[in-house]
């Protein structure tokens, strides 16, 4: 069992527009979490004052909704409250992830779901970024962009081909007509380079550090980031980076830089690695960590620094539920 929250407005107390819209909040609930009348055990209707000539409830059962329990009330009259509105609470027989839904002028109710919102997390290496924006993602229901990726895909390519990435030259002809693209599966971004699927060949070290001198080059950034501020233009999303405040998307609405000591860093890097029978001494990760950070600093496109806009956030005593937790707080500040 579930519980679905919904609400809509109407223009005037007409009992036929508040039987329409009715209708219409009902059966986009009904769409948008694969539900039938069937599922649905009680509906809860609550008004606000101004609404008198027509029952929400009855509307209900003029939608099909025969066999479930159905109440509506009137909210107490608050001053600067949304006026010409009406909330629904549905319990449904289902699994799934309740999806609310906010039509008309309630969707001011509901930013974080009604209005395309892109948050940008920036951050040097082993910082957490990708998980803490995979965890966020789904917690909205909006994409997660893992930028770095795709530089790693084109890194993964350079090598390859064997074209040194230091050559700016070859890594621009490769630029010019590389096919790399990013698809989401069950909510989880996959990798594909010239058609294959390169999610994993992607997550090692050597690739990592490519990929920190290949973004360097600008014609390879310019090329990212048009592809990722298309897939921003149509779609709520996070994307995590280096730059992503600062340059792919400096008119995002929510901006953070997570960061954290180079070696509270290096030691989740190298227990991550450890997890998956990779074996490598701490010591090479604190390294390579070190020296990919003043790689992102000091690079002379698009370098590592943190947008005047940003939330810091230093999570080195920080657990993931607690950074995520921070995040949801800001974000609802917000909105």
């Amino acid at each position: 069992m579930k519980a679905i929250r919904g609400a809509t407005t109407v223009e005037s107390d007409n009992a036929e527009q508040i039987r329409e819209r009715v209708f219409e909040l009902l059966n986009e609930i009904k769409q948008r979490n694969g539900i039938e009348c069937e599922d649905v055990e009680c509906i809860t209707f609550s008004s606000t004052d101004d609404i008198h000539s027509f029952y929400p409830a009855k509307a209900a059962r003029e939608a099909g909704f025969f066999s479930c329990a159905l109440f509506s009330a009137m909210e107490p009259k608050i001053n600067g409250s949304l006026k010409m509105c009406i909330r629904v609470l549905i319990f449904a027989d289902t699994d799934k992830k309740p999806v609310p839904v906010y039509l008309h002028g309630a969707a001011v109710l509901r930013k974080d779901l009604t209005q395309k919102m892109n948050i940008a997390i920036d951050g040097p290496a082993g910082s957490g970024k990708s998980t803490i924006s995979k965890i966020i993602a789904k917690k909205l229901n909006i994409l997660c962009l893992d930028t770095g990726a795709m530089y790693r895909a084109f890194a993964l390519k350079c090598k390859k081909s064997g074209v040194d990435c230091l050559n700016d030259e070859g890594v621009c002809a490769l630029a010019e007509n590389i096919d790399i693209e990013v698809k989401y599966t069950d909510g989880i971004q996959h990798t594909y380079l010239e058609g294959k699927d390169v999610s994993e060949e992607i997550r090692n070290n050597e690739i990592s550090m490519l990929a920190s001198t290949v973004s360097a080059v600008r014609c390879v950034r310019e090329k990212m980031v048009e592809l990722q501020r298309k897939i921003a233009q149509n779609n709520s999303c996070i994307l995590d980076g280096r730059d992503i405040g600062t340059n792919v998307l400096p008119n995002a609405q929510y901006k953070f830089y997570l960061t954290a000591s180079a070696e509270v860093r290096a030691k989740r890097r190298h227990e991550e690695l450890l997890a998956k029978n990779k074996k490598i001494s701490f010591d090479e990760v604190l390294t390579d960590i070190i020296k990919r950070d003043e790689q992102d600093r000091t690079r002379e496109i698009a370098p590592l620094i943190m947008a005047k806009d940003a939330v810091l956030i230093d999570s080195s005593n920080m657990s993931v539920e607690e950074v995520v937790h921070f995040i949801e707080r800001k974000l609802q500040e917000k909105i």
